[in-house]
């Protein structure tokens, strides 16, 4: 009698408890370093060759629908396992276990700044900003190598980097996505790809409709509520909903989006706002957690931990409703050529929004001098060629830009 195999995955419709699935995520969410490639990486030694939740065949395919749709990959790949293995509550308590970690320390980070005003201006501080520029040049030049690998996709990247530096603003940002979107249905062509196999998800097709329809009324309808309410409140979570809603081809895309939506009307200074990202690049778990950052030391009508938790919130609510949405209809969406070129058009786009967005304000923010330049090239070469920890990356910018500022 043969013994069975130790990689066959368990039987794919049994369920776990949303509490075994949020210390799962609480454990991934304490130890998940170094970006959504890294943690997708994490989530595959978990769930299909430690737990066996899945085979390789069926994560992969809940990977490259969360790589299709805009918004944080690794966190959406983790929402999507936990509504696979546990319903509703396990897809809440997949983002509860993985986002909180890191949302709480930034918070407290957040906190420290506000309560010690020399921490904003302090030399290690100003490192942090100046590791940003370094975390953001890699993004851009590894998206760019994945995104853009033809003349036709380097084009677009430039004309979104042309339009949103001549229009700084989130509606520039969003008219980039659409033109970059349109022109790669217009003028791209690519190699069709057929889908794999298809595993059902647990989410009929009403249900789909209900998220995909909410997704978009809350896209549309936040703002005017705002305007017509004239509402701060509104107006602020309206731009964290738009900003989670456009992340397309990564999670360092929300930094332009967020900039535009809190740095112009004053309620975050650009001194705060880098700081913040440069600390979040020292956290685990996903980057969307920025967004916690940003309520707590936001000034206006949202602020403290209250507004960290609702702004951490609105920014992911998207993402939730997306993934949820566009389950059912997976397997009929992906085999369209048109989608596919739509959405290679809106990546190229991206990386050039992210371009814009390394000049001004990550660039001029943080660059003052030779020092700080050198700095930041250190920091780009130790990411990119020596591959080291973003953590540590972090750690020696900070030290360094302390030691820089020593009288």
């Amino acid at each position: 009698m043969s013994r069975p195999d130790p990689r066959t995955p368990q039987d794919a419709f049994s369920r776990s408890s949303p509490w075994t699935i949020l210390l799962v995520f609480l454990r991934l969410g304490l130890t998940s370093f170094g970006g959504p490639i890294a943690h997708i990486g994490y989530f595959r030694a978990e769930f299909v060759e430690r737990r066996r939740w899945f085979d390789d065949r069926s994560f992969s395919d809940l990977v490259s629908l969360c790589q299709f749709l805009p918004g944080p990959a690794s966190s959406q790949v983790g929402i999507a396992v936990g509504l696979v293995r546990g319903g509703w509550l396990g897809s809440l308590a997949a983002w509860v276990g993985f986002t909180m970690p890191s949302a709480l320390v930034l918070i407290a980070f957040a906190y420290g700044m506000s309560e010690y005003g020399g921490i904003a201006t302090s030399g290690a501080v100003h490192g942090l900003k100046v590791v940003a520029v370094a975390v953001v040049a890699q993004a851009v030049w590894g998206m760019a190598k994945g995104l853009c690998p033809d003349r036709p996709r380097a084009g677009l990247a430039i004309l979104a980097t042309l339009l949103t530096l001549v229009l700084p603003t989130s509606l520039g940002q969003v008219g980039a996505i659409l033109v970059s979107g349109a022109l790669g249905f217009a003028f791209l062509e690519l190699r069709h790809q057929e889908p794999g196999m298809h595993r059902p998800y647990g989410v009929s097709r009403r249900a789909g409709a209900v998220a995909l329809i909410a997704f978009f009324a809350l896209l549309v309808g936040l703002p005017l509520a705002a305007a017509a309410a004239g509402s701060a409140v509104a107006s602020v979570l309206a731009g964290f909903y738009r900003a989670g809603a456009l992340v397309f081809g990564g999670g360092h895309v929300v930094l332009p989006l967020l900039q535009a939506a809190v740095v112009p009307n004053g309620l975050v200074t650009n001194a705060d706002f880098l700081a913040g990202y440069g600390a979040t690049q020292a956290v685990p778990g996903p980057l969307f957690t920025f967004a916690a950052f940003l309520g707590t030391v936001m000034r206006g009508p949202l602020s403290g931990w209250t507004g960290g938790l609702a702004c951490l919130v609105t920014l992911f609510v998207p993402a939730y409703l997306l993934v949820v949405g566009s389950l059912p209809f997976w397997d009929s969406l992906r085999r369209r050529d048109g989608i596919q070129c739509v959405m290679a058009g809106v990546n190229a786009g991206v990386v050039g929004i992210l371009l814009s967005a390394l000049y001004d304000p990550v660039w001029t923010s943080a660059i003052h001098g030779r020092a700080d330049f050198g700095l930041a090239l250190a920091g780009f070469g130790l990411l990119v060629y020596a591959r080291a920890s973003p953590v540590a990356v972090v750690a020696l910018s900070a030290i360094a830009g302390w030691a820089l500022s020593a009288p």
